[in-house]
């Protein structure tokens, strides 16, 4: 079940005066004898986003002489582990790029610092507020939500065009039951209708999940989190597990790739469509054949329309950083809206503020950003953002539930037993 629209507003409206709140810290300061030496760990792997990103640290160096960033690269593929093994050895960077599902121990650990009195007003004023509730946790603020990525359908113009199926749009997108049907008249001469890339299920399944009206994680009055699985829960997996195992429409042998894994087989032809993150487009842009045209969809939609679960990129302060106020200067340089557009082109992502957002070099149909920024309006915060014990639930639990039952090992029932039995043992040990 869907939280109510009221409900929503409230808690995102709280986010917003989260922020708003509270006087200027007294963290920040020079250090003795020099400037102030600032480090700066990024996880922008893509060269594009990697040069935008070192660019931006050398002209904030250029123009802030006594407040020094130092670039260090991260990786997300080992970020959480790496970031607790330096917040507990006091080792930590300034500014932490991060992901907001990724937050929620951290913040509740005393780990990040509560940004509220340190942003300034333009910058809180530019950000919705349903962005900053993925970065709220109790009373206090602990990331800034910058860039945002949808799924979409990314589909061959020739399949399209020749199967004469009926092809959506943001204002017209497909029913999940009519992507099914479409995906079985796509399927034949050694081809499948759709590849899903889901060597790591469980984000692309509740994400896509809020278009069907499903949520599974509910918070109860006493502030308690607990799994449930309704009608809506069942909508995504249950199409999924059907064009795999029932209709062949799906190729079987992507479950356990990821994206990149599956553009060889999209560009040969053997899938007519692949559902991926929003800053894949780079990827096919660069390695498509040359004569290879594509198009990007909008993903189905459901009762709740093409509401989808993000979990939007995030800059944050450690806690044990001395020099808070100038770490948060830092992130408010790098999220100008200018600044804010050149880091959204370098990942291929979407800007959170509503200035960059609207920037015109997005709102082109080349390379599917139009149909991306139509899509943005409807982004909600993923439903498992402030849930602790969602890591654990995620690895443990969820992820080997979801490859079984998309393979076809076990049915809808184990798969919910698994998902909300076992889950909630393993949330109630966070909740004591």
């Amino acid at each position: 079940m869907r939280a109510s629209p009221r409900r929503a507003a409230a808690a995102a409206a709280t986010a917003l005066a989260l922020l708003l709140a509270g006087c200027a810290g007294t963290d920040g300061g020079r250090g003795e004898g020099g400037r102030i030496e600032l480090s700066f760990q990024s996880l922008a792997w893509q060269k594009e986003s990697v040069d935008t990103n070192k660019q931006l640290v050398r002209e904030w160096n250029e123009s802030h002489p006594d407040v020094h960033v130092t670039y260090v690269p991260g990786s997300w593929d080992t970020v959480h582990d790496q970031l607790l093994t330096s917040f507990e050895g006091g080792e930590a960077p300034d500014i932490i790029h991060d992901a907001s599902d990724d937050l929620a121990d951290f913040a509740y650990g005393g780990y990040l610092a509560d940004l509220r009195g340190l942003l300034p007003d333009r910058l809180t004023a530019d950000i919705p507020p349903q962005s900053w509730s993925t970065t709220t946790f109790g009373d206090g603020v602990y990331g800034v939500p910058f860039l945002q990525e949808p799924r979409v359908l990314i589909a061959s113009t020739v399949v399209l065009e020749t199967s004469g199926v009926r092809v959506p749009t943001p204002e017209k997108p497909w029913s999940w039951e009519e992507f099914r049907q479409v995906t079985r008249e796509l399927t034949g001469e050694g081809r499948y209708g759709v590849a899903w890339p889901l060597r790591e299920p469980v984000s692309v399944t509740l994400n896509l999940g809020l278009s069907g009206g499903g949520q599974l994680f509910h918070r109860g009055a006493d502030g308690k989190v607990t799994l449930r699985a309704e009608a809506g829960d069942r909508i995504v997996p249950g199409t999924i597990h059907d064009q795999v195992n029932t209709d062949r429409s799906a190729a079987r042998t992507t479950l356990g790739m990821g994206g990149s894994d599956t553009l060889p087989g999209f560009f040969g032809g053997k899938y007519a469509m692949v559902p991926l993150g929003f800053s894949y487009r780079q990827q096919i842009a660069e390695q498509a054949p040359e004569g290879f045209e594509w198009t990007v969809l909008p993903a189905p939609a459901g009762s709740a329309g093409l509401t989808q679960g993000v979990s939007p990129q995030t800059l944050s302060v450690s806690q044990d950083s001395p020099y808070k106020r100038e770490a948060a200067q830092f992130i408010d340089f790098l999220l100008r809206p200018p600044n804010m557009v050149r880091l959204a082109k370098g990942d291929w992502m979407l800007p959170t503020g509503t200035e960059a957002l609207a920037d015109p070099s997005l709102h082109t149909a080349e390379n599917g950003w139009a149909t991306g920024v139509a899509v943005a309006k409807e982004l909600r915060p993923a439903p498992a953002q402030s849930v602790r014990g969602y890591p654990e639930w995620k690895d443990k639990v969820a992820t080997p539930a979801l490859q079984e039952y998309y393979s076809g090992a076990i049915g809808a029932e184990e798969l919910r037993k698994r998902l909300v039995d076992d889950g909630n043992r393993v949330l109630a040990r966070y909740q004591r």
